[in-house]
């Protein structure tokens, strides 16, 4: 039986790096490693489950009756793969309801705008507030703002989030939904709206979560589309008197319990040290959860699968984390650390897939020092599935971002995050937005990835110190 292209370029492309440090082990973890690849890239399997979840569940807000069926949906796909273990863990999460939620100039050029309520935030007295606009280019320039500009207003910041392949311009210009309520307040504003986060061109509103400060006045707050903030900019450059109504009747219902849903792959010879992967279950109530994050569920579940079907289980656990309530404030994934917090340094490395379903193209840790290039040679193979070597700055994504606290090493699988933030939060995150063979690159390097580094020999520990300003 001849060896596949795919097989032979990992193999030639691993022999260069490490020359005559081969040996049969080696050769064996890359040989499985590719035969993962190209299994990955052959099946359609990630594509049928994140069709399942957005089609028998749909959209997965936190503390709703469709997280319920998430949950139970999550147990059954994990118990019905093949995974050794399948269990679930209870997670506090808060209950928002998004109510309705409706804006339009008053005056003086009469027209609906399209918003929608920011996660967590209160609604408006029932018969709605109408007030003066007052725009700031971003929550900077609102800051320095004087109460006397801004009390009885509605503030409007647009701050317009430019478009990066690694979607750095969220960074830039999240701040202003997430602080921008408190920083109105402070000023006596009576409500606020911002341009959405995100990077498109459609007349639909992007959510996101917002917070509130104890001790300053809880105002509605909510985004508009992109084309609405383009509309008022051009009012206001008209005349600097637009006032806006605002109608907005969501609200905060307290908490209930929803659950952190695990399946593992036991390890052959090291069953209590950990490799994890993970992805967020919830989702926003807009779209149906396709690439925020239902891919993400997708891609590590399907890689989990597929390193339970090898004739040998690797030599340490694979645990596929599927986290609640990270999008209401990475929930999910602080409780876990401090429910697993006297194993975690059973845990090897961690990584999670939360950024869509565009493809990975380089993979970066945060390790010790001294292994971080003996991990990018045992990681070489992944170049095979367009997957380059990259830096030792991982953070692992948002619901292991506090594990390197804990000492626990994590890598992040860099994905083209191009036009992620075109549907992110929006209507429009649905299942048509998902290349199966992106989606199928992406299961690719995480099943390598996972086996891997169920399979390594080098010490990821002690950490790098953080950096200091």
């Amino acid at each position: 039986m001849k060896s596949s292209p795919l097989i032979l370029l990992s193999s030639i492309i691993f022999a260069a790096i490490i020359g005559c440090q081969h040996t049969p082990t080696t050769d064996r973890n890359q040989g499985v490693s590719a035969q993962l690849q190209q299994k990955a890239l052959s099946s359609p399997l990630a594509f049928d489950i994140v069709e399942s979840l957005t089609v028998e569940v749909g959209p997965r807000l936190p503390g709703s009756a469709q997280d319920l069926i998430a949950v139970q949906w999550a147990e059954e796909k994990l118990s019905s793969l093949g995974f050794d273990k399948v269990y679930k863990e209870p997670v506090q999460v808060p209950v928002w309801l998004r109510g309705e939620a409706k804006a339009a100039v008053v005056s003086p050029y009469p027209q609906p705008i399209v918003i929608t309520a920011l996660g967590g935030s209160v609604g408006t007295p029932e018969q709605g507030i109408s007030a003066p606009i007052i725009r700031f280019a971003t929550l900077a320039e609102l800051k320095q703002a004087t109460p006397d500009d801004v009390e009885g207003k509605i503030v409007f910041i647009d701050h317009i989030t430019p478009r990066f392949k690694t979607g750095k311009g969220y960074g830039m210009t999240v701040g202003g939904r997430s602080k921008g309520a408190v920083a109105a307040a402070e000023k006596g504003a009576i409500a606020i709206v911002i341009r959405s986060i995100g990077t498109d061109h459609d007349r639909m509103a992007h959510t996101g979560m917002m917070r509130y400060q104890d001790g300053i006045p809880k105002i509605p707050a909510a985004a508009m589309s992109n084309p609405d903030a383009d509309l008022l900019t051009l009012m206001l450059k008209r005349n600097p008197d637009v006032v806006l109504n605002l109608n907005m009747s969501p609200e905060n219902k307290g908490y209930a319990t929803s659950y952190n849903v695990i399946g593992e792959v036991t390890g052959s010879s090291k069953p209590d040290e950990i490799v994890l992967i993970g992805a967020h279950l919830d989702s926003w109530d807009e779209g149906t959860g396709a690439i925020d994050d239902g891919a993400g569920v997708a891609i590590v579940t399907a890689a989990g699968h597929l390193i339970s079907q090898l004739p040998q289980k690797p030599a340490r656990t694979i645990r596929v984390v599927l986290y609640a309530a990270e999008e209401v404030g990475l929930v999910g994934g602080k409780t876990y650390a401090k429910a697993h917090q006297a194993e975690l340094n059973n845990h090897y490395i961690a990584a999670e897939s939360d950024f869509g379903a565009g493809p990975i193209y380089q993979i970066d840790f945060k390790v010790a020092d001294d292994a971080f290039k003996d991990l990018q040679t045992l990681t070489a193979s992944m170049a095979a599935n367009g997957v380059a070597a990259g830096t030792n700055t991982a953070s692992g994504g948002p619901d292991v971002s506090m594990l390197p606290s804990y000492g626990v090493p994590v890598a992040s699988l860099r994905q083209d995050g191009t036009d992620y933030f075109d549907y992110h939060h929006t209507p429009n995150d649905t299942l048509d937005k998902i290349d199966p063979k992106a989606l199928a690159q992406n299961v690719a390097a995480y099943a390598q990835f996972a086996y891997l580094m169920a399979q390594s020999n080098i010490e990821l520990r002690p950490l790098p110190e953080p950096e200091t300003d």
